[in-house]
């Protein structure tokens, strides 16, 4: 197994580190540099974007085709967690939720006007755009085939009606993909659709306060109340909603992963600073056996997730669903995120509970990300699903053409 990268990745890798080393990171101790709801404010993400750009490190995920740099997700991996060294480092890069996402499946299966459109607005920063999926009860969550929004056709519109909620960035967003059924087929009853904010027939009817720092945008109720989508801005063909809702969410909830090693890394490197230089009772703290096990357990928690992304990007990359391997994954480094956040927090003691530093931030963040993109719960649930099915065959190894 070659665990090795590509010289150009590591160039990119090293390039974003420096960047978020010299540009970045001194941000975040500035009060000035937050919105109100604990993210980086706009005008200085607009500056920080135009910095990102100009030095080559804008949309590296996306076919250089479409204006990205065409890293595989393997190379994505790498990259990704050196952006989320800082809080703030995904929303500078072009990488962040849910743009992201949205970037890769409209790149993957939109039309090409779709793409000059839709998609071209989001990679040029012109633009946020957000995923609209979720429902309240007793609408579709984590199962979406209990959804109950409709888009009804007619003639050569859909008209939709229904409530969503939970809709990341959706106050700040221009572009809009939905996913709403068309028919009562177990299979192919969803659809998906791009809307604009500036169409009628829908409204945010709330911003719901969350417990942790918000995405620009925030975390939204939405009805709709007649929205008429015309046939041209159906994604695919009508019934393909859940393909497409499978095509986004595996690599996003990987991405995810990719991202929360950055912030797990980050929450060590504040832990090892502070053991170094503080004393107490005549020894440092790092020369404490107690401080010395939690940061070894971290370091290797954070390796085991590094390696469990890596499997499950190549997989991906293979052309394969990765279901599994994304669900081991995100299973895994969710649960690493929210460790490492409480023992950072932990070995800096009060300073690390205070806003002295991002940790506080990180571990208000991390409570979500058991949740989001599949709870704890239902990827192990998935997994034991592949376990009866494969038997022995679960861990098998994939072997090379002789």
């Amino acid at each position: 197994m070659d665990f090795t990268i590509p010289p150009r990745v590591e160039d990119f890798r090293q390039r974003i580190y420096n960047f978020v080393d010299t540009h970045v990171l001194p941000l975040e101790s500035d009060a000035a540099s937050y919105d109100a709801h604990g993210n980086i404010n706009l005008p200085l993400l607009d500056k920080m974007r135009e910095k990102a750009k100009a030095e080559g490190l804008w949309s590296l995920q996306l076919k250089q085709e479409t204006g990205g740099q065409g890293l595989d997700k393997r190379g994505m991996a790498v990259c990704y967690e050196a952006m989320n060294r800082s809080i703030f480092g995904p929303a500078i890069f072009n990488s962040s939720a849910p743009d992201d996402g949205n970037m890769m499946v409209l790149e993957q299966i939109a039309t090409p006007a779709q793409k000059e459109k839709w998609l071209q607005p989001i990679v040029r920063g012109d633009v946020k755009s957000a995923f609209v999926m979720t429902e309240p009860h007793p609408g579709g969550g984590s199962d979406p085939s209990m959804m109950l929004t409709k888009a009804e056709k007619r003639g050569d519109k859909y008209v939709v009606t229904g409530t969503k909620w939970f809709i990341t960035g959706a106050e700040e967003s221009s572009h809009f993909i939905l996913i709403a059924r068309t028919s009562d087929d177990p299979r192919n009853g969803l659809s998906a659709f791009m809307f604009h904010k500036d169409q009628p027939g829908w409204r945010i009817k709330r911003r719901i306060e969350i417990m942790g720092p918000e995405e620009h945008g925030g975390h939204c109720e939405l009805e709709f109340d007649g929205l008429e989508i015309p046939e041209e801005d159906l994604l695919l063909t009508e019934g393909k909603g859940m393909k497409i809702t499978q095509i986004r969410l595996g690599p996003a909830r990987l991405t995810h992963c990719m991202r929360w090693l950055g912030l797990s890394k980050r929450c060590t490197e504040i832990a090892r600073d502070y053991a170094d230089q503080r004393h107490g009772f005549g020894v440092r703290l790092a020369d404490r056996e107690s401080v010395q096990l939690m940061l070894g357990d971290l370091a290797m928690k954070i390796e085991i997730g590094r390696l469990l992304v890596q499997k499950a990007a190549y997989a991906l990359d293979m052309g394969s669903r990765a279901r599994k391997e994304v669900s081991m994954a995100k299973v895994h480094v969710a649960n690493l995120l929210h460790q490492a956040a409480d023992v950072g927090i932990q070995i800096n003691g009060a300073r690390g509970y205070s806003k002295d530093t991002v940790l506080e931030w990180i571990y208000r963040y991390a409570r979500q990300a058991r949740l989001v993109d599949g709870a704890d719960e239902v990827h192990k649930m998935v997994l034991n699903r592949h376990l009866n099915e494969e038997g022995d065959d679960f861990w098998k190894w994939p072997v090379a053409e002789a």
